[in-house]
């Protein structure tokens, strides 16, 4: 049965009047790359979201889209269509569960269908909405107001009639790439974090992160003994064997000005106390690295000025190991040395050398690996072997480990709790025996609440969701999930929606800039910051242009991500796609997001009290670091579609 026949039958059986001349597409045949949901999944095409036949009340759909509270989807029907018809509901994977969700269709503003609420296993709905002029065609499924759990919700047959113009779905409209992070003053700025944890009697590495013109030195007032300065790179090196806080006032000087900042390092068993920012591989270059790429991205770092602002960390992710069955000879080669140590591939010939040289600039080096025999990409990862690796780690000189559940499914089937927490508390353990601080990074995808012990098993960062990809659906999927996680993070443990997609990215080698457009991009790092997550860049920085860096070098903005109070926003207010999420600064300021989530521009309001405030708030714009003025009661924005404005907010005197 052709597509018009399968329309034609739903249609007839509904009772439908259908126009014989009329052309029509199936919902799922459309791009669905901007399609934004909740839940940590992508939309599916005819499929549940969970990748199982659509089945609403026990009877199967061949043609749908599976989707998760809270979605939306927005489709230009260009003034041409007739008809939008469908049957929605709560998919059957979900039956006997507490799901709840509304259905909701808007033409050009103007509701055109509400389902109400909807449960597993409630009979679906039919949805037949006269379309005729609408331009904007957008397809919600809200939470019902009662969290997202188990609403696993489907557009099954859905399908749009018209004349001419075919439908697109998510269109991206062209946007201009306005640079709003101003130029570095020539002056002395410190920036990056001001609280750095290091164990006793390990060493320690801190970088002093600061913009301004060349040639730049450096003091520190108050250097605990054991601990050395580089003037001229601003690079402290050396070992704390004494516990407690030290306050460190570090300055820099050159012809125009000297600044002066307060520095604190924690002497003791917290690591990560600002959430860990810098570059990993993965997203650029995939199963494609190689040493010489990992040392390209450090000089980058380096060269491109970064790593003033801030950046620290340089990742390896997958693929640095021998693969188990790869006919690629640079994957080939002996696993472990005969006493079981790993080895890496011929790609990465001195691990010890290329740390030492990332250390050179003043970075820091990470690694990656699995609790299961094999990493995600089927190399050789950790499975009885954890102590070794780790002791391979240290020796190697890395700083951070990314660990990656994948085929630790093959060794527990169906885990419990209880075998999700083993294989880290594992590594965890491996980790802390050894004379080096390694950050600790949970790959796990969310399983089993992981925010809620992530911190219990050791871990320094946890991924709160599945993988993100460059589209505007994806990353507000996982972005926007996080509300309710601000409980768990704080210093020394945060919750992770995974890395940044801004510049050229691809999962390697074929590399393209980000399908994000310019508002998006903004929304995408302001999120990030304000959710107080690790910031990892997954863009090739050799070909990062004056837009992406722009995003990664505002200092206002990531000194939100950085403060050292360490708080995670929450959701202050949300009215349909108009969000504002909020978080407490060490001063006592707050740092606010204006987020305009709809497909068209709308203005923002934030009322103080829905911050705690009153009276009159001094406001400041992060991304052009201006003052707006003094605001009364509340504040408001005009916000872009896909947009978002960044404010910080103080008393006024």
């Amino acid at each position: 049965m052709n597509r018009c026949k399968a329309w034609l039958a739903v249609a007839l059986c509904a009772g439908w009047t259908v126009a014989a001349t009329a052309e029509s597409v199936w919902l799922a045949d459309l791009d669905l790359n901007g399609v934004s949901q909740g839940g940590g999944r992508f939309p599916q095409k005819n499929k549940s979201v969970e990748r199982h036949p659509l089945t609403l009340n026990g009877k199967r759909h061949a043609h749908g889209l599976g989707t998760h509270a809270e979605s939306v989807c927005e489709v230009r029907l260009h003034g041409q269509a007739d008809r939008f018809t469908a049957l929605v509901g709560i998919d059957d994977e979900v039956k006997g569960q507490p799901g709840s969700v509304e259905f909701k269709v808007t033409g050009d503003g103007k509701e055109l269908f509400a389902s109400g609420l909807k449960r597993p296993g409630d009979e679906p709905s039919v949805v037949n909405v006269d379309v005729h002029g609408v331009e904007r065609l957008l397809l919600e499924v809200t939470d019902a107001g009662d969290g997202i759990e188990f609403d696993d919700a489907d557009w099954a047959e859905a399908q749009i009639s018209y004349h001419g113009t075919k439908p697109v779905a998510n269109p991206i409209e062209p946007e201009t790439a306005v640079i709003l992070t101003p130029k570095p003053s020539a002056e002395p700025r410190i920036n990056g974090a001001r609280i750095v944890g290091v164990r006793p009697t390990h060493p320690l590495l801190y970088a002093i992160a600061a913009t301004g013109d060349r040639p730049m030195t450096f003091a520190v007032s108050g250097l605990p003994r054991g601990l050395v300065l580089d003037e001229k790179t601003g690079i402290i090196t050396g070992t704390i064997a004494e516990r407690g806080t030290y306050k460190l006032e570090v300055s820099a000087k050159n012809a125009l000005g000297e600044t002066q900042r307060e520095l604190k390092i924690v002497v003791g068993d917290k690591l990560a106390l600002t959430p860990p920012m810098g570059w990993n591989s993965w997203n650029c270059f995939a199963r494609a690295v190689s040493d010489e790429k990992v040392r390209f991205a450090a000089k980058a770092m380096a060269e491109s000025g970064l790593i003033q602002h801030g950046w620290t960390f340089i990742n390896i992710d997958d693929y640095w190991q021998v693969h188990k069955d790869s006919k690629d000879p640079t994957l080939q080669g002996p696993q472990r040395d005969a006493e079981g140590r790993i080895l890496p591939n011929p790609r990465f010939q001195n691990m010890k050398g290329l740390t030492d040289y990332i250390h050179s600039m003043g970075l820091k080096a990470g690694i990656y690996s699995s609790p299961g025999p094999w990493t995600c990409g089927g190399c050789v990862a950790s499975w009885q072997h954890e102590e070794q690796d780790a002791q391979s780690y240290a020796a190697w000189g890395f700083d951070y480990l990314k660990y990656d559940w994948c085929s630790y499914g093959q060794i527990v089937k169906h885990p419990t709790l209880a075998d999700q927490q083993k294989p880290y508390s594992v590594m965890s353990a491996a980790l802390a025996k050894q004379n080096r601080d390694i950050v600790f990074s949970m790959c796990q995808y969310g399983m089993g609440k992981v925010w809620e012990w992530g911190a219990s098993v050791g871990g320094n960062c946890w991924r709160t969701t599945y993988d993100i990809r460059d589209t505007w659906g994806n990353m507000t999927g996982l972005g926007f999930n996080q509300n309710g996680y601000e409980h768990f993070a704080g210093p020394g443990h945060w919750n992770d929606p995974d890395m940044l997609v801004v510049g050229h990215v691809g999962w390697g080698p074929q590399l393209h800039p980000t399908r994000l457009t310019p508002n998006e991009q903004y929304t995408h790092i302001s999120l990030w910051c304000l959710l107080a997550a690790p910031l990892l860049i997954g863009c090739d920085m050799t070909q990062m242009d004056d837009f992406t860096r722009s995003l990664l070098t505002n200092d206002e903005v990531l000194e939100v991500n950085q403060d050292p109070l360490g708080q995670q926003a929450a959701r202050r207010r949300k009215s349909g796609q108009l969000e504002v999420w909020a978080k407490l600064m060490e001063d006592g300021s707050q740092a606010v997001g204006l987020f305009n989530r709809s497909a068209v521009a709308d203005r923002v309001t934030i009322p103080w009290s829905d911050l705690g405030l009153s009276g009159k708030q001094r406001v400041r714009d992060l991304w052009r670091q201006q003052d707006i003025g003094v605001f009364e009661n509340q504040f408001e924005a005009a916000v872009p579609r896909h947009g978002v404005v960044l404010i910080r907010i103080w008393p006024a005197p």
